[in-house]
């Protein structure tokens, strides 16, 4: 590969990351906070051989069509729901992601959403801001108990146990669920439970979605799944947003189905379903699971060097797609 090959960057990544790319290859970057516009996407992918994308790149056969010399699509996350795989495959573009890099902060997130809707803490730090922290009273502010309490975790992958890792932490009966359950000696490592999912919705104190994305899992919660939950019971999902069918959330939300809620990703995405922003008991986040400087350098730099083995030959160490290579 002709080391002044032209690749294209969609997102702004620290410099240590870019110009080990830029040692090797001729790279245009989008430094901004925020995605790159369509129409300026559709315009420098035309003649990459190489591009290191964002979650929220739609990559579509539309923007595949204007990239006629591209190889490798080095997607800088553990989900690639954004990008049309079939279509890469088809044309023989090699697509990789970043796995494993970011299953600690998002588990950590993932507890953090847990014990901030129990125990109100968004809701506690306005009210102080606001002025209106003026007395203590033994019933006044309750929250619900985390400690010793029931999680049903869906999805029982590398984000679900370590989430599992952490519910053991606040001795919290561990109930799953997983197309693949674990085999057994994991479960007693965790002290987790399979159980069917009516069973997990109907006995969980917290419910902890870590699945991924796919026309299986769209709308997988819904409001048939949550009038099976305890109206004591709260919903996290540090997942993918349409996984939850979000006007259904509103309603349990709204009517008292369910306690509350801690959501870190949206449906709509970044749009969340108009009235979630006004109740108080909803914890509302913007997709920040993996997003601590440690994590996002190593996905970063996870990403280059996927896009640099497949650029360079090579089979990338997170390549999705292992077909193109036969």
């Amino acid at each position: 590969m002709n080391t002044l090959a032209p690749i294209l960057v969609t997102g702004n990544l620290p410099a240590s990351v870019l110009d080990t790319l830029k040692r090797k290859f001729q790279v245009e970057c989008h430094a901004e906070d925020r995605p790159m516009p369509r129409s300026k996407f559709l315009h420098a992918i035309h003649d990459k051989v190489g591009l290191l994308s964002m979650i929220t790149d739609d990559i579509d056969g539309e923007l595949l069509d204007h990239a006629p010399k591209l190889i490798m699509i080095a997607n800088m996350a553990v989900g690639y729901n954004n990008i049309d795989l079939d279509a890469a495959t088809k044309r023989g573009i090699l697509v990789s992601n970043t796995p494993g890099v970011l299953t600690e902060a998002t588990a950590d997130l993932a507890f953090s959403l847990i014990l901030g809707a129990a125990r109100r803490i968004a809701e506690g730090d306005r009210m102080v801001r606001e002025g209106r922290f003026t007395f203590w009273a033994p019933f006044h502010f309750l929250g619900r108990d985390v400690s010793g309490k029931t999680i049903g975790i869906i999805g029982m992958g590398r984000i679900g146990k370590a989430v599992a890792r952490r519910a053991g932490g606040f001795q919290m009966p561990i109930l799953y669920f997983s197309r693949n359950p674990l085999d057994k000696v994991e479960e007693e490592e965790l002290n987790a439970r399979h159980v069917p999912l009516n069973t997990l919705l109907g006995e969980s104190d917290f419910v902890s979605l870590h699945i991924p994305l796919s026309s299986g899992t769209r709308h997988f919660i819904s409001k048939k799944e949550f009038a099976l939950m305890k109206p004591s019971a709260f919903l996290i999902n540090t997942s993918r947003g349409p996984v939850v069918d979000e006007k259904a959330l509103l309603g349990a939300l709204q009517n008292g189905i369910i306690a509350g809620a801690g959501i870190d990703v949206y449906e709509n995405e970044p749009a969340i379903t108009p009235g979630l922003e006004k109740l108080d008991q909803v914890l509302l986040l913007p997709h920040v699971g993996s997003a601590t400087l440690e994590t996002r350098t190593r996905m970063a730099a996870m990403a280059a060097g996927n896009l640099l083995a497949g650029l360079q030959g090579e089979a990338p160490p997170n390549l999705i797609n292992p077909e193109v290579l036969r």
